[in-house]
């Protein structure tokens, strides 16, 4: 890690737009360590039997067919920085077209904010599953091996009941996503329509409140069936985890919260309560019907009432 090359490389960003998205990869990557991606036999497999194993786990208790992403990597942090520049490049393009001339000053700030994000993701991010929303190609799915590893020794867990579990979240996402091929368009238009708005100085709260929804139903549909489908004990990793997320620094407390980490817990726990209740009054194959069509998405009210939500679609 380099602090110097990191500043450096925010001082040096060029270009006319507001972003100089090479600088922010530079510079994340020289204020990040990009961890030990020295695997054993081992480990290597352990990977690929915890991937097959949750896509075979998942697959009985959801009651859904999907298959597994075409592209698995164990990555380093950089690795992870690498494969997300460009998505978060294309996510913000409409804000860089309605943007006019930089001045170099606002240039460099934005981008030093842009790499701060990066980085600080790339140190904290443990598995993605990756719909490769606002791009073309297969998803793919992450899991970066020294975050992993760093989390275990720090929670004191079994390292590889850990990354099993991790296997079995992000795995649980690629099965929402191939039950619901409507689902990865449909966060796409969400996304591009609010950042769009956003670019022309217009706050939809309307738009941003329903794609929090549909996060929600991500989310907690992803806790519901990985907890059904997970082979070992796990309230003890939840537990430490959680601890762990509330008893950090002030200035990680503060990323933290800009981030929206904060916002992803509450989503979590706010929709595994609503899938719990439709599991339990209709199995949980049949919380499954929430991805036949987006109409039968919950509402913000239905989130808080599952009954009212079973009426309408069950």
């Amino acid at each position: 890690m380099s602090l110097f090359r990191a500043v450096r490389a925010v001082a040096d960003a060029e270009g006319e737009g507001p972003v100089d998205w090479s600088a922010v990869g530079n510079a994340a990557r020289a204020a990040t360590e990009p961890g030990d991606l020295t695997l054993s036999e081992a480990e290597h497999q352990g990977y690929a039997d915890d991937v097959a194993d949750a896509r075979d786990s998942i697959r009985e208790a959801a009651g859904v067919d999907f298959d597994l992403p075409y592209s698995v990597q164990v990555q380093n942090r950089h690795h992870w920085i690498d494969a997300n520049l460009a998505t978060f490049e294309r996510l913000l393009g409409p804000l860089e077209e309605q943007a006019s001339l930089a001045p170099s000053l606002a240039r460099s700030a934005n981008t030093g904010s842009m790499a701060l994000t990066l980085g600080f993701l790339a140190n904290n991010v443990l598995g993605q599953y990756d719909p490769l929303l606002l791009g073309d190609g297969d998803h793919e799915l992450y899991f970066v091996h020294p975050n992993i590893e760093s989390v275990a020794t720090v929670l004191d867990v079994d390292r590889d009941r850990f990354r099993r579990w991790i296997a079995f979240h992000e795995v649980a996402h690629a099965a929402e996503f191939g039950a619901a091929p409507w689902l990865g368009p449909h966060l796409e238009n969400a996304m591009e329509e609010t950042v769009s708005k956003l670019a022309t100085g217009e706050f939809d709260r309307e738009a941003l409140g329903e794609l929090n929804v549909t996060m929600t139903a991500v989310e907690g549909y992803a806790e519901l069936i990985m907890d059904r489908a997970f082979d070992r004990e796990y309230e003890d990793l939840r537990r430490k985890l959680d601890d762990r997320r509330r008893n950090v620094g002030p200035v990680s407390a503060l990323i933290r919260r800009l981030l929206g980490f904060g916002m992803k817990r509450e989503q979590y726990e706010r929709g595994k309560e609503f899938f719990d209740a439709i599991a339990d009054a209709r199995g949980v194959a049949g919380a499954a019907v929430v991805w036949e069509d987006p109409a039968n998405l919950p509402t913000d009210a239905e989130l808080d009432d599952p009954d009212a939500w079973l009426a309408r679609v069950a």
